[in-house]
């Protein structure tokens, strides 16, 4: 019996073989793994390497020091598009006077089923705070709807519902001065 070999570990102690095995295998895939996710991140630019992102590693965005400026001065932007005089050539407007105020006003739909909800929205510049009030043509006057809105960020948006049938002739009004919008005509069917 001088010949018999030694029992292997693996005959022994199966379930030890196992784990080693199983120990194994992962290594080699996490190291697979790693590497393909290295070599993926030299192809796509990905990682610490910052020689290529800026020169001093400073941040690119440079915001200037606010200073006053006195009101004589003129703009420097010009807000009208398309507009080629300039204030001084314009005999009717002085820099004291101020554009009339308005409210535009549109619907967000020229058509809407009975009682189906839709919105009325404009702008209305300097207007910010105002309560606005929807009114309706009625009889051949206009009637305050049910129906009222705020002003924010000189815009607004309100709610509209009405079970009348036909054409329906709709305006907001600023509570406060009394400034009216143009119309906006929605039909509803049925």
């Amino acid at each position: 019996m001088a010949d018999e070999l030694p029992d292997r570990p693996s005959e022994e102690h199966p379930i030890i073989a196992g784990l080693v095995a199983l120990v194994g295998v992962g290594l080699v895939v996490g190291l697979v793994i790693g590497l393909v996710v290295l070599a993926g991140t030299k192809v796509l630019g990905i990682g610490g390497d910052d020689e290529g992102s800026s020169a001093n590693g400073r941040a690119s965005l440079y915001l200037p020091t606010p200073s006053k400026t006195s009101a004589a001065t003129d703009p420097e932007i010009t807000l009208a598009p398309g507009e080629t005089e300039s204030a001084s050539e314009s005999p009717s407007e002085s820099p004291s006077e101020s554009p009339e105020r308005e409210i535009s006003l549109s619907s967000s739909t020229v058509e809407v089923g009975p009682m189906e909800q839709f919105n009325l929205t404009g702008v209305y510049p300097e207007g910010e705070g105002a309560i606005l009030t929807v009114q309706r043509f009625q009889d051949g006057t206009w009637v305050n709807f049910p129906a009222t809105g705020s002003v924010s960020g000189e815009a607004f948006q309100i709610a509209v519902q009405t079970s009348k049938s036909g054409v329906n002739r709709f305006r907001v009004v600023d509570t406060d001065s009394g400034l009216k919008s143009g119309e906006v005509r929605v039909t509803v069917t049925g």
